[in-house]
C-alpha cells in the first residue's frame, strides 16, 4: 500500500502543476457554466431512475464505494467510478473538454475544482445541496459544494514532546529549533494548500524562505502515511499532516502501539487549516439533472452519515451530524479560510519546485 500511495502522490504534485498549465492552454476549448447537456434527461422522459452518470473521483475509495452502493438504491440511478489522483482526473477533463464523458467531479482538495471552475467548466450547484453545508465551504461562485473536511494538524512523539511544546505556528517550524528534527511530505497534495496559506500571510519571498527552513530542518517522506509513521516509532520528532492518518495509524496499529498524539496549530495561522472535499457537475455532462441528484445526495444527511463513520475519519459538513471517531470536533477550530479562497495552488507548486522540495 505504501508504495502504490507514494506514486501517487509523486504523481500528484507534477500533474497538479500540468492542470494550471493545461488550463491555460486549453481556455479556447472550456465552455461556459450553462446547462448544455440537459436534454439528455429531459430525453428520458423526466425520470431519472436507470440513468448511469460517469463520477471522476479523487477521493477515498472505499467511502465512495460506499456513498455510491447507498446512492443507487436510494435513487436508482446508477453511478460509474473512475478513481484516481485528483489532478490527473482534472487535466483529464481539461484535455478531453466538451467530449468528457464525466459528469461529476468529486475532489479531495478546492484547487483542482478552482481549476475547472475557471475555466467555465463547471454547471451551477442547485441550491439545495449548497444550502446543505456552510456557505465558506463551498464554491463561492455556487459551482461546486463542500462535502466534508479535515483539518491540519501537528503530529508528534510523546516520549520527546509534551503537548505544551508543539509550535503554536506553522512557521515557527522553519527556525533552529526543529534542526534534523521535522518530518514533511511535500509532495503530498495536503501540503499545497498551507503553502497557498503562507504566500497570502507571508509574500512569496516570505514564503520561499521559509520552504528553504523547513527543507533545511526537516527529512523528508513521501507520504503521510510515512511520515506519520515515521513519528510514531521516533525517527523523528514531529512534522505536519492532515489528522485522518494519525486517526488511522492508531485504529490500524491498535492504540497500545501508539507512541504519537496531534496538536494544533493557533487559530488565524496559515497552518490552521480546515481543508474541504467537494464535488461539482460537469457543464457538458449528458446528464445533468441525475448529476445534480448525486450532489444533493452527498450533502444529504444519510450521505453524511456514512463519512462520518467510514474509514477516511473526515468531518461531514452538514449541520446535526458527527464524526465520533475524532476526539476533536471541527467546531474548535472553526473555519479559517474560504474554501475556495485557495486559488488552484499553481503558485504553491511553483515554489515548492523552486527550492528543491518537488
Amino acid at each position: 500500500m505504501s508504495r502504490i500511495v507514494l506514486r501517487s502522490v509523486r504523481r500528484s504534485a507534477v500533474l497538479a502543476t500540468a492542470v494550471s498549465l493545461s488550463a491555460l492552454a486549453l481556455a479556447g476549448c472550456s465552455g461556459s457554466n450553462d446547462s448544455g447537456g440537459a436534454s439528455s434527461d429531459k430525453a428520458s422522459g423526466g425520470s431519472l431512475k436507470g440513468q448511469t452518470i460517469t463520477v471522476y473521483s479523487g477521493q477515498h475509495e472505499q467511502t465512495v464505494s460506499a456513498l455510491v452502493k447507498d446512492f443507487q438504491a436510494r435513487t436508482g440511478i446508477k453511478a460509474s467510478v473512475r478513481s484516481g489522483d485528483e489532478a490527473e482526473l482534472a487535466n483529464q477533463i481539461l484535455t478531453e473538454g466538451p467530449a468528457s464523458p464525466a459528469d461529476v467531479f468529486f475532489a479531495e482538495n478546492p484547487p483542482a475544482l478552482t481549476t475547472l471552475e475557471n475555466r467555465g467548466l463547471l454547471a451551477k450547484a442547485d441550491a439545495p445541496a449548497l444550502a446543505a453545508v456552510p456557505s465558506a465551504d463551498s464554491s463561492a461562485k455556487g459551482d461546486w459544494v463542500g462535502v466534508s473536511a479535515r483539518e491540519a494538524a501537528f503530529v508528534y512523539d510523546t516520549g520527546k514532546l509534551r503537548a505544551s511544546q508543539v509550535p503554536s505556528g506553522v512557521k515557527d517550524l522553519a527556525g533552529p529549533a526543529w534542526k534534523g528534527k521535522l518530518g514533511i511530505a511535500p509532495s503530498e497534495t495536503d501540503f499545497t494548500p498551507i503553502v497557498s496559506r503562507m504566500i497570502k500571510a507571508e509574500g512569496q519571498a516570505g514564503a520561499k524562505s521559509w520552504l528553504a527552513g523547513l527543507k533545511a530542518n526537516s527529512k523528508v517522506y513521501g507520504s503521510n502515511e510515512d511520515l506519520v509513521a515515521a513519528v510514531n516509532r521516533g525517527e523523528v520528532d514531529g512534522g505536519v499532516i492532515d489528522h485522518y492518518y494519525w486517526y488511522r495509524l492508531r485504529d490500524e496499529q491498535g492504540a497500545a502501539h501508539i507512541h504519537s498524539a496531534l496538536g494544533y496549530f493557533k487559530q488565524g495561522d496559515p497552518g490552521a487549516l480546515v481543508d474541504v472535499s467537494g464535488a461539482g457537475v460537469l457543464s457538458h455532462g449528458k446528464h445533468q439533472a441525475a448529476a445534480q441528484a448525486f450532489l444533493a445526495y452527498l450533502t444529504s444527511r444519510p450521505a453524511q452519515q456514512i463519512i462520518a463513520t467510514s474509514e477516511s475519519y473526515e468531518y461531514p459538513l452538514a449541520a446535526g451530524v458527527k464524526n465520533t471517531k475524532v476526539s476533536r470536533a471541527l467546531t474548535a477550530s472553526g473555519p479559517v479560510t474560504r474554501a475556495g479562497d485557495l486559488g488552484d495552488g499553481k503558485d504553491a507548486l511553483q515554489l515548492l519546485q523552486s527550492v528543491g522540495l518537488l
